[in-house]
């Protein structure tokens, strides 16, 4: 059974010296207080979707917090949700919108990560571009201390306030992205938001990258389209987006880029056909191939959407396990810039991994946001270190144009040791002490961003 919560999709393995199920916060509660007794370090989990080795342990014992699934309660007038961590996210989203409501936080892995999951991470997705990522949607937490002392928290919603730090007047955010470092979130309350009457999907192919990224600048800084996600794929990802349907293989170097708008659906014909003229007006400036534009509209079709995106990243999932028994596996970047230098550090990044001997990365994800993902192939343990090698390269440079290492998918375990090329001792050491206040015994999630 232990061996059932030995591994994440980061590639990482490793067999936790125990398993604990609980059910409510109350069991969370007897739990952490036995763990502070007797010094075991606990680590918490959900369905363990983390890349980063977040949801598994190095020592001690894993806390599952699958069993804690129910939707507490919908609030339609007030637009808020509450619920227990371990519900799954896509459930929780269609929970919602089966009232005319949206909870706007878009994993990819929406129908297999867990609420308390995407609040560990402060998870993001495509609709990041429009709506941000996890914490801004958190109204409130229930969180167990390592101690197994229960707070409640709400999030600050007054206008003015100078009582104390900054840092210190909002603790809700103090344990969204913290990785299950600071406590253990047992429920959650998120703001919805009004459901979005009529989306239309835009798939847009284009001859070459270059072409591809200067429209994804042109769709964030247009004032005639209004996009809600802009994502990229590469050649290479769009080659498996492709298998995916079982469509022809697209031409050598071809590119594409998806992107979504928000209609009102009573707005007529008129305007949906307004709205496809301004997007094609906008593609064939930046020399799309206008005649292979697809249109993606209703539920269907956009899931169908969806699931065209999610195939690369479970292909390359697929591959990477294929090698774990050689010492290898998939290699995901994480790093994001400003939109504008996407196309430089991209490039940067793609002549690195040239010089060093290295396989082309698949590369797909949130250029709106300044954010791919690079996917490589380890094949071995040596190649493994090779590709890490040009990783950290890449990161010198996405740095150097004020980037970050770690931009939706956290720390973890995978990527700790880039976390100081970013931050300052000084910032280092704030977090650390943040840790020692609220867990001195070091018990929670050891090796998770430390």
């Amino acid at each position: 059974m232990r061996s059932t919560y030995a591994s994440d999709a980061s590639g990482l393995y490793s067999v936790p010296e125990g398993v604990a199920r609980p059910a409510s916060t109350d069991e969370v509660v007897d739990l952490l207080r036995h763990a502070s007794t007797e010094r075991v370090a606990v680590t918490a989990a959900g369905s363990q979707t983390s890349t980063t080795g977040a949801s598994i342990a190095e020592s001690g014992v894993i806390l599952s917090l699958r069993g804690m699934q129910r939707i507490i309660d919908i609030d339609t007038e007030a637009a808020t949700l509450r619920v227990q961590a371990g519900a799954i996210l896509g459930d929780v989203k269609r929970a919602a919108a089966a009232h005319g409501l949206l909870l706007a936080p878009d994993p990819t892995s929406e129908n297999e990560c867990t609420v308390g999951g995407a609040v560990a991470c402060n998870a993001s997705g495509a609709r990041t571009f429009r709506y941000g990522a996890t914490r801004r949607h958190v109204r409130g937490l229930t969180v167990v201390l390592a101690s197994g002392g229960v707070i409640e928290l709400r999030r600050n919603v007054l206008e003015k306030n100078t009582a104390g730090y900054a840092l210190a007047q909002d603790p809700v955010d103090w344990f969204i992205g913290s990785e299950g470092t600071l406590g253990v979130v047992t429920e959650v309350e998120f703001a919805l938001m009004p459901l979005p009457e009529r989306v239309i999907g835009l798939e847009v192919p284009f001859a070459t990258e270059c072409d591809a990224l200067d429209f994804v600048v042109a769709v964030r800084e247009s004032t005639s389209v209004n996009a809600r996600c802009v994502e990229y794929f590469d050649d290479r990802a769009t080659v498996i987006a492709r298998h995916d349907e079982h469509r022809a293989a697209p031409p050598a170097g071809q590119t594409m880029v998806y992107v979504e708008q928000e209609m009102v659906r009573d707005g007529g014909d008129a305007d949906f056909s307004s709205m496809l003229d301004a997007w094609q007006a906008l593609a064939e400036k930046y020399k799309a191939l206008t005649d292979d534009v697809r249109v993606f509209d209703g539920a269907d079709a956009l899931a169908t959407a969806r699931r065209i995106r999610h195939s690369v990243p479970a292909t390359m999932n697929e591959r990477g396990g294929k090698y774990r028994v050689t010492g290898g596996r998939k290699v995901s970047t994480d790093w994001a810039v400003p939109y504008r230098m996407l196309r430089q550090a991209i490039s940067t990044s793609r002549g690195m991994a040239s010089e060093a001997g290295i396989e082309p990365a698949v590369t797909y994800g949130h250029a709106g946001n300044g954010h791919p993902h690079q996917n490589y192939i380890a094949r071995d343990a040596g190649e493994l270190n090779r590709i890490n090698d040009v990783i950290e390269q890449t990161l010198h440079t996405v740095l150097g144009m004020s980037g970050t290492v770690a931009a939706e998918h956290g720390i973890g375990k995978l990527k700790r040791h880039w976390l100081r090329l970013q931050m300052t001792p000084l910032q280092l050491g704030v977090m650390r002490a943040v840790k020692q206040e609220l867990d001195p015994c070091g018990i929670l999630a050891p090796g998770n961003i430390f």
